[in-house]
């Protein structure tokens, strides 16, 4: 098998103003690119270091670094799991060998996969900000049809409340980033349920799933710092009736993939999320999108700049990427 040429780069993107929950803040979506290329064909995938889950851009690419010369083992995407564990740098590199694949068959992900693509409505987020800018920003948004809220835990109900004053229509998911507490969630449930929440994600730490236990459910709870690859599922089935499916988190396509297919098989519904990145980052998420109950791939849209072949939004319908950008 000819050899495979890895080339790791790094790239900065802007975001209009700020991105905020309640772990921080930031003005930019840091990225990695792992680009391939193979007998003159090029492919190219792209992750966000989490420092959540204990990343960083230099440890990603260090790691990527580090299994440079094994890439001539590689033959499929099972040999790309080998590699390295889940997280950011395999989702980079499993990523770009699926557009190289693509591109050394002269086939589309979506012949690959014989899937028929369609457009996607994606939610759209506002950052976390006082109840009063939170409104502001739902009334400059209120023509999209699904708002994703930042939450923080105190001062939440009057957050969702203002949103809910300016955009009367749209379906309001809310992510508390594992900020709440038992009482809290218990207090809240209750007035949120009044104001029409369609879903709460991650509402407590990752490690106290088990708090969840003989609470009542009456708004879908979705599992999101909680639920990564495949044998995360078992912890959550009977807690959640959600999970949030990311990239960065299942460690590529491939495992993402397999992780839809096992939630549906459990009667989890799926939701489909990214980290703040570009179309570069969404567009195989795309891919495990298609068929999600909730999609959540904004991240172009809080960028002030992106891909010249990226996504096509109108209003927050994603067009189907073109194979240009990936895939």
């Amino acid at each position: 098998m000819c050899n495979m040429k890895m080339t790791i780069s790094t790239q900065s993107w802007p975001i209009n103003g700020a991105f905020t929950i309640s772990r921080g803040s930031k003005t930019h979506a840091d990225v990695v690119v792992v680009t391939l290329e193979q007998q003159g064909h090029v492919g190219r995938g792209e992750c966000v270091p989490y420092a959540r889950y204990g990343e960083s851009i230099e440890q990603v690419m260090a790691d990527l670094e580090s299994i440079a010369n094994q890439l001539s083992q590689v033959d499929s995407a099972q040999d790309i799991q080998q590699l390295l564990p889940a997280g950011a740098a395999r989702n980079a590199l499993d990523c770009a060998w699926w557009d190289l694949h693509c591109k050394q068959q002269q086939k589309t992900i979506w012949q690959l996969l014989e899937i028929e693509p369609y457009e996607l409505t994606t939610a759209f987020t506002l950052s976390l900000a006082s109840p009063e800018k939170m409104g502001a920003d739902a009334k400059v948004n209120q023509a999209r049809p699904v708002l994703k809220l930042k939450l923080a835990g105190e001062g939440d109900i009057e957050r969702v409340s203002a949103v809910r004053r300016y955009a009367p229509n749209a379906m309001i998911i809310v992510d508390a980033n594992e900020g709440w507490d038992v009482e809290l969630y218990n207090a809240m449930i209750p007035q949120l349920k009044a104001l029409n929440v369609a879903m709460i994600e991650q509402p407590f730490p990752a490690d106290k799933d088990h708090w969840l236990d003989g609470l009542a459910r009456p708004i879908t709870l979705c599992a999101d710092e909680s639920c990564h690859g495949v044998s995360s599922l078992a912890k959550l089935v009977g807690r959640y009736d959600m999970v949030n499916i990311k990239l960065d988190k299942t460690g590529g396509l491939t495992e993402a993939l397999k992780l839809k297919q096992s939630a549906i098989e459990h009667g989890i519904k799926v939701m489909v999320g990214c980290m703040v990145g570009s179309s570069l980052g969404m567009a195989p998420a795309y891919v495990v999108a298609q068929g999600a109950q909730i999609v959540d791939l904004d991240g172009p849209l809080l960028l002030a700049q992106d891909h010249p072949q990226g996504f096509e939004f109108d209003v927050s319908t994603m067009k189907v990427m073109s194979p240009e950008l990936w895939g």
